[in-house]
């Protein structure tokens, strides 16, 4: 029946730098964006310095929100959508649908709460003083949601770039190019086509940061 009841519009929205096009619903009413696929990165800026979060497949976004209260200094977002997307617009007839159906309203919250979850994991990897150690975790943390198996070691193809790379772990793109053609070397992170590479065992520090991450996280 909630498969039956509770569905939503969905929009399409090709890779790019670019506002998220997308009907805006009544910012009262409506629950959100829910990604259906596709990755996209919300970058925030504060005087000129940024810091970027990776979303995708089941996570929920409100772009209409403002980003601060009224009081803090002003901020400049951006949405970079890395790959296509399909998005489902729950506006308020789906909310209103939804309320007949507590374990999917159970379900868009526990997304909320991991997206947070993340971000905690973001501000801990940060603060790694070698930037070799963030990256490493990063990679790792990601390919625990994105990664697949194979024979080589973990795939992780994602289309992350060096400046990219360098907003998610508060680094300059320069510094983390010098980190990578380290691990290169060493054999522990290789580019790839389509992605990266991560060989050998997982970093010793991601376990400083797994009691934040959700348990049991799994790699396809």
């Amino acid at each position: 029946m909630a498969t039956r009841d509770c569905v939503a519009p969905v929009v399409r929205i090709e890779a790019g730098v670019r506002p998220l096009q997308v009907p805006t619903p009544r910012a009262d009413f409506a629950i959100g964006l829910l990604v259906l696929d596709g990755l996209l990165m919300r970058r925030v800026g504060l005087d000129g310095r940024y810091g970027a979060e990776l979303l995708g497949e089941g996570d929920l976004l409100r772009p209409w929100q403002r980003d601060d209260l009224g009081t803090t200094p002003a901020v400049a977002g951006e949405w970079r959508l890395l790959r296509p997307c399909r998005i489902a617009v729950l506006e308020a007839g789906f909310a209103l649908r939804l309320g007949h159906y507590p374990e999917v309203t159970a379900a868009l919250f526990d997304r909320t709460v991991r997206r947070s979850r993340q971000l905690a994991v973001n501000m801990a990897i940060v603060h790694q003083p070698r930037v070799e150690v963030r990256l490493r975790i990063l990679l790792w943390m990601l390919a625990g949601r994105w990664g697949r198996r194979v024979p080589e070691g973990l795939r992780l193809p994602l289309p992350l770039t060096h400046a990219i790379l360098g907003e998610l772990i508060a680094a300059q793109r320069q510094t983390v190019s010098t980190a990578l053609g380290e691990l290169a070397r060493l054999e522990l992170v290789l580019p790839e086509e389509a992605g990266w590479l991560l060989r050998g065992a997982a970093p010793p520090e991601l376990q400083e940061v797994a009691p934040l991450l959700d348990p049991d996280p799994t790699v396809g």
